[in-house]
């Protein structure tokens, strides 16, 4: 082993060299391949979607862009307005403006509802009626008590257009399924070929997120010209939520890189006191952070919203690298009086390999992530280990000729004089401390353990996008009022398929439809509630009891099969199309809509299982797909959890591989693997203790965690082999390993963990969690790697005997 890690050793040097020296056609070479994947860079895009979370042919996604295709987009924006009185003449008009304005001037909308058009159904002799509410606009008091009697009598109304109180009522915007992108070229080519339609429709792409971007400004924008005290406007819903998660991801990412390499840059000129050792790692990790950017747009993969964190971890784990390189030239170039070949050819032959070994380890335990049912933890799994990849290319590559071509002065640093006798003295006492009391150190880390894991199982899982926001923010504020007051903003879709034309006429059927909807709007469970439910029999029993003289009693399902097709006819013939929105043409499928609040994705475990149970009781010789905006949040969730088991093994199994190949003994690479997994167990009990849930973002610590302390696990146990084939003296091989590369290890971790603390100033709950936590994890990995491991190295190699043996 020894002498396949000199030969690793000497051709890292080697290449070293010849970078060094013909460093013009390097950095030519150099700029020609970044060049090339800069290009691409304009081509990336942005999706804060919530079906962005899943793999393009997942099943769920599948069965939901089937939904879209055959009934339209399920997500609502939902104007609430808070008056005394929404019945009151001024009120009303106020609200018929804002209901035209945002219908005239509102992209991608595909409907619009409010008291202003609602569906009202009536007969009138024999003539059956269906017209909008406030279609003839009333001219008297009385006139408007008639149209408040009848809007307040209709049931579909009540948690769709007006709160129970009567306080609230809503504009409900319902946006188009499928994009205008292509339109106009499918309509200048209609007709030169027959089935140019086919191929148009094969195409045609659902509504991108930049266009529901455009939705919820031209939203925003309208109804802040209304606002009023008497006309108290809130707006929400599943787009809106997402759109300003999408606003405020990209203001976090372009605050969080500034501040990080704000954070890089002061530390590196503090700790070597060059301008050069301060551009060479920003210059290395702009161009990995931009090269890895461009392969993503290359392969077409959107910045989601966990890879929003992918441009400020790759600017602190990226510089990592340089600052190990950059530390060994200046020293062995201070040591040899300026000679910069000797210098780079030594630093990188010295340090090479462990650099190599610790970016493949980190990026293995990313790497672990790219098996994720999420989709965009696979991509940041992905991007991320190739980002740490393309790190190390352009450190192995760029700093040499960089270096050749940067005049440098041998210079004597006081500051550095001052403060290494320090750095060396602590260094010192934690080394005696480490050795001295190894098994004081393994019964203190082995409580820790205990205690941690017993935190481990009070831990909970969490997916709650609205509360990613604070309390203060107005999207919260405005979800936490509108599923209040209008009980609930997105919806649960259910498809009932009777696999046969016209299999919607039976009355059975239609009643136990009817049943259900009863059945679950008086579900509740825990924080979720279905604020409202509808479905084709709504729509049947309007008609029913209207044809009937508007009796009341005969608000019901007709018992007459021959009455069921007559009385939909004659709904279709009256002119209103509202039966597309929960049939097919052919009468087949029915749709089954819940409203229910935006809450975390976990609450809707059992409201979920107990629908679905109760309709494949209820139907059982229908077939049942549950879908809609509810579904794919619960499908999220479930898919984290899993998800985070298959990731953490995976990282555990790959960066264990990697120690006991890079050290060379099973035995000490197991052991090696305490210190890196102590700052995870700690990490997940303190989650547990003080209830820290574990999301989407937290649950990427464990994985980012154990793949960057290996880091300094690898610095460490590579020295200390050096050191202690040399003096067959394990005590002795700790401190020479602490005085050597312990330097660099805090260094890198300062810069590591600082670049984590920084998430802590952004906007979003999720966001801060992620910080310190993932920042905590660094530090203690740090603390392990200079007590844990050099106990356990002076416990197993006591006889003196070196490694190699």
């Amino acid at each position: 082993m020894n002498r396949i890690r000199e030969r690793i050793e000497n051709k890292f040097a080697a290449a070293a060299r010849l970078f060094y020296r013909h460093n013009i056609i390097t950095l030519l070479v150099l700029a020609v391949f970044t060049g090339a994947l800069l290009s691409q860079l304009p081509n990336l895009t942005v999706d804060t979607s919530t079906e962005g979370f899943l793999h393009d042919q997942d099943p769920d996604l599948l069965a939901y862009n089937d939904f879209r295709d055959q009934f339209g987009n399920t997500e609502m924006v939902i104007v609430a307005v808070k008056s005394k009185d929404v019945f009151a003449p001024e009120f009303l008009k106020k609200l018929r403006k804002l209901h035209v304005e945002l219908r005239d001037n509102v992209p991608y909308v595909d409907d619009i509802n409010s008291l202003i058009n609602a569906r009202s159904t009536r007969g009138d002799g024999d003539r059956l009626i269906v017209e909008d509410l406030l279609e003839n606009w009333p001219k008297t008091p009385e006139e408007l008590a008639a149209v408040k009697e009848r809007a307040l009598a209709n049931p579909l109304y009540k948690n769709m257009l007006i709160s129970e109180k009567g306080d609230f009522t809503a504009v409900v915007l319902q946006m188009q399924a499928y994009s205008s992108q292509g339109e106009e070229v499918d309509d200048v080519l209609d007709g030169f070929t027959e089935d140019s339609e086919t191929t148009s429709q094969e195409e045609r792409i659902f509504l991108t997120d930049a266009e529901t971007s455009e939705v919820v400004q031209a939203v925003t924008s309208i109804v802040d010209t209304y606002r009023a005290p008497n006309f108290e406007i809130y707006v929400a819903g599943g787009p809106v939520v997402t759109d300003f998660l999408k606003k405020a991801m990209m203001k976090d990412m372009r605050k969080f890189m500034l501040l990080v390499g704000l954070t890089i840059g002061t530390f590196l000129f503090l700790m070597f006191r060059r301008a050069s050792a301060v551009f060479l790692p920003l210059l290395v990790v702009a161009f990995s952070l931009l090269s890895t950017l461009a392969l993503m747009a290359i392969f077409g993969t959107a910045i989601k919203l966990p890879t929003q964190i992918l441009p400020s971890f790759l600017m602190a784990v990226g510089v990592g690298d340089s600052v190990h390189i950059l530390a060994i030239f200046f020293h062995r170039f201070r040591k040899n009086k300026g000679d910069k070949a000797e210098a780079v050819e030594y630093a990188v032959g010295h340090s090479g390999l462990a650099v190599f070994m610790t970016s493949l380890t980190t990026a293995g335990g990313l790497l672990s992530f790219s098996t994720a049912d999420v989709a965009p933890i696979a991509d940041l799994g992905i991007y991320a280990a190739a980002g740490v990849m393309l790190a190390l290319l352009y450190t192995i590559v760029l700093l040499p000729a960089l270096l050749a071509l940067i005049p440098l002065k041998d210079q004597k640093e006081k500051t550095s004089q001052q403060t290494t006798p320090r750095l060396d003295n602590i260094l010192s006492t934690i080394g005696h401390v480490a050795t001295g009391n190894p098994k004081a150190i393994l019964v203190i880390t082995a409580l820790i353990f205990i205690v941690s894991i017993v935190g481990i199982t009070r831990v909970k899982f969490s997916h709650d996008v609205v509360r990613w926001y604070k309390k203060d923010s107005p999207i919260r504020i405005a979800s936490e009022i509108i599923d209040e007051e209008m009980r609930g903003s997105i919806a649960l879709e259910i498809i009932l398929d009777t696999g046969k034309v016209n299999g919607l006429y039976d009355p059975d059927l239609l009643q136990r439809i009817d049943n259900s909807v009863g059945y679950v709007e008086q579900l509740k469970k825990g924080k979720i509630f279905a604020g409202k439910a509808w479905s084709i029999t709504t729509i049947l029993k309007e008609i029913h009891q209207a044809l009937n003289e508007n009796r009341p009693e005969f608000y019901a399902v007709p018992d007459n099969p021959d009455l069921i097709p007559q009385e939909f006819l004659l709904f279709e013939n009256s002119g209103s199309d509202d039966l597309e929105d929960v049939t097919d043409s052919q009468f087949s499928k029915a749709r089954f809509t819940i409203k229910v609040p935006f809450q975390d994705a976990v609450a809707y475990t059992d409201f979920i299982q107990t629908v679905n149970e109760h309709f494949q009781q209820t139907f059982p010789e229908l077939k049942i797909t549950t879908t809609g905006m509810t579904s794919i949040l619960f499908q999220t969730m479930a898919r984290v959890i899993r998800s985070m088991a298959k990731s953490y093994t995976i990282a555990l199994i790959v960066i264990t591989l990697l120690m006991i190949l890079l050290i060379g003994k099973m035995r000490t690479g197991l052991l090696s693997m305490i210190p890196n997994l102590f700052p995870i167990i700690l990490t997940l009990g303190i989650m547990g203790w003080f209830q820290v849930p574990l999301d989407l973002f937290t649950m990427l610590v464990g994985s980012i965690s154990i793949g960057l302390a290996v880091d300094d696990t690898i610095h460490f146990m590579h020295n200390f082999r050096r050191y202690f084939e040399q003096t067959g003296d394990a005590k002795q091989a700790v401190m020479e390993t602490l005085h050597s590369t312990g330097r660099a290890m805090l260094i890198t971790t300062c810069v590591l963990s600082l670049g984590f603390f920084i998430f802590m100033f952004a906007s979003m709950n999720n966001l801060f969690n992620f910080g310190w936590l993932t920042g905590f994890t660094i530090i203690t990995a740090l603390l392990a790697d200079y007590f844990i491991a050099p106990a356990l190295m002076v416990l197993v190699n006591r006889s003196k005997i070196p490694i190699s043996s």
